[in-house]
This record gives C-alpha cells, sequence and structure tokens, in this order.
C-alpha cells in the first residue's frame, strides 16, 4: 500500500548558530586528507588548498587536475549538447572559469556527480586542465540528484540515473532500498528507470503523476528490490503499449494534440478523482491496463482532449 507521507515542518533555527567559524573552516583534522593529497599529487594534480565544510565541517580539497583525469560518474544522465554549447560561449565571454567540479577519487581516476555539463564544456574548449572541489567520502557519487542543480533534470534523466545507482549500490553495499531514500527521491523513479532501460522512447511523464501515487520505497535488500522494481517496469510497458494502441487510434479518428497521451492515461486512471492515500500498486495498474484495453474512442471528441492542454506534457 503507498501510504502518503506526512510533512514533516523544518524547525527554526537561530541566526549564526549552526556550522563553523572562519577560524574553524581554515583548518581541518580529518586523516585522510593527507593521504588524499598524496593521491592528487602523483596524478600529475596539485592541490591548491584544504578546509573544513562550513555546515558539516568535513575536509575538503580544492585542487586542479588533468581534464583526462577526470569523468562523470558512470550512472548519470548523458549531457545535453544545446547546455554545453551555452556553457562554452559563456566561459569564453567570460574568460574565467569560475564554478569548480564537485569530484571524489574513485581507483586511480576521479569522478564528478555534479559538473558533467561543466567538463564537457571545457574540454571541447580545448582546456588542459580542470579545478574542482575534492570530497574525501566517495559516497557523494550517489548524492546525485540532489547535488545537481546545474541543469534541472527531466523525468526520464532522473529515472535513468536512479536505476543506475540502485543497481551499482547492489554490488556494493547492503541495506534495503528504503535505506537511500534521500539519495533515489522517489520510488517512481526507480520502477521507470527499469522501464526507460527497455523502453528508450517511453513517455514516462505521462505515468509519474500515477505513480507517485502508488508506488513506494521497498524494505528490501537492494538487489532484491531491483527484481521488484524490473517487474512494475513491465506492468508500466504493458500499460504503455495499451494507452499507445488508444492513441494511435484517436489520431486515425483525425484528433490531434501533444497531450493525447495524457488525455488517455487521466481517463484510465481509477484513483484520479480519490481522496484516499493508499493503494495496492498492482490493483491500480491491472485496473488501468483493463480500463486501455476497453476504451471506447468513438465517445472522444476533439474538445475533450483540448481542455487538458493546460497541464504539461510528458517530460521528455
Amino acid at each position: 500500500m503507498a501510504k502518503k507521507k506526512k510533512a514533516v515542518r523544518r524547525k527554526k533555527t537561530a541566526a549564526k548558530s549552526i556550522g563553523l567559524s572562519v577560524d574553524q573552516i581554515r583548518v581541518t583534522s580529518d586523516t585522510n586528507v593527507r593521504e588524499l593529497s598524496n593521491a592528487v599529487e602523483a596524478d600529475e594534480g596539485a592541490v591548491l588548498g584544504a578546509y573544513s565544510d562550513p555546515y558539516g565541517g568535513t575536509a575538503v580539497l580544492l585542487v586542479a587536475l588533468p581534464i583526462d583525469r577526470v569523468e562523470p560518474t558512470p550512472y548519470q544522465r548523458d549531457p545535453s549538447d544545446p547546455h554545453v554549447k551555452r556553457l562554452m560561449t559563456v566561459i569564453e565571454k567570460v574568460g574565467r572559469f569560475l564554478d569548480p567540479l564537485v569530484l571524489v577519487r574513485q581507483d586511480e581516476g576521479y569522478w564528478t556527480p555534479n559538473g558533467n555539463h561543466r567538463l564537457q564544456a571545457m574540454r571541447k574548449l580545448g582546456a588542459r586542465s580542470i579545478v574542482g572541489l575534492l570530497v574525501a567520502d566517495p559516497d557523494v557519487a550517489f548524492k546525485i540528484l540532489a547535488l545537481n542543480t546545474e541543469k534541472a533534470h527531466n523525468v526520464k534523466e532522473k529515472s535513468l540515473e536512479t536505476i543506475r545507482m540502485a543497481r551499482a549500490l547492489s554490488g556494493r553495499k547492503a541495506g534495503s532500498e528504503a535505506d537511500y531514500a534521500f539519495e533515489f527521491e522517489q520510488a517512481p523513479y526507480l520502477t521507470l528507470g527499469a522501464a526507460y532501460e527497455e523502453r528508450r522512447a517511453l513517455s514516462g511523464g505521462a505515468y509519474h503523476p500515477v505513480l507517485r501515487r502508488i508506488d513506494n520505497f521497498l524494505d528490501e535488500p537492494i538487489a532484491k528490490a531491483l527484481k521488484e522494481r524490473e517487474r512494475r517496469a513491465a506492468k508500466v510497458l504493458k500499460l504503455d503499449d495499451a494507452v499507445s494502441k488508444v492513441v494511435a487510434a484517436l489520431k486515425e479518428r483525425g484528433l490531434t494534440s501533444p497531450y493525447l497521451k495524457p488525455f488517455v492515461v487521466a481517463r484510465v486512471n481509477p484513483i484520479r478523482f480519490s481522496k484516499s492515500t493508499e493503494f495496492d500498486f498492482d490493483d491500480v495498474m491491472d485496473r488501468m491496463i483493463g480500463a486501455a484495453n476497453k476504451f471506447n474512442v468513438e465517445r472522444v471528441k476533439q474538445e475533450d482532449v483540448a481542455k487538458v492542454g493546460g497541464g504539461a506534457p510528458p517530460e521528455e
């Protein structure tokens, strides 16, 4: 059953009561700093400075690295070419690179969980080196969705990154899927991610609203939870097959709109007007698949579709 979580009010914090003072930031007592600094120098890089994070107090190194030593985390989204080109133009016009990457050391190289577009822009500009903030904790690489604010993710990108993170975590860490709720952000991204792996052209944005109401994080080990995500993804794809047939039939009748798929999904959604906060995933999906298979396109008018035109189309 999907349960609605109660909103947690953020406690008011007195001004200037959290974190480190300027003098405390200037020094770091992390024992990993020396080892990490030596690794950077061995990798033909340079440590430009070290400090303690002003909020959490953890060690951060400001480093310069040969640009070919840095790669994006393997499970994050592909870079957007238009965004990379915009960054290239801005860097050239300003004549400065002022936004360091976030870095973690991985094996013999470095990963950036936040900064791939900046990295690609500098590479295409022909830069020899890159500057970044090197964090001692490699698990920061799994905080991609929380860290990445340079370009908003769409549903497809978030879903693929999330399922890739889950697969990476299943091979290296214990714990349940629910233990990584912060890293994964939303349970539907895992289900949609598994679906996108099978069908990259899936319009996941059309199904995301209903999945948010019926899909929860699982209290199962990640490896076992992945199997369940693949099973749920198969139902999403089955529903998509049925909905796509309805959309094709509506187009044959001359109905045209970029909102046809969201329109059909809304029509077959049995909990659309329900005020309940608990639903069974399989029950809702099976009812939607059944309704889509029985959908009567003859009863749909162009003005019916036009009424949903104010909503956002699928995020792809």
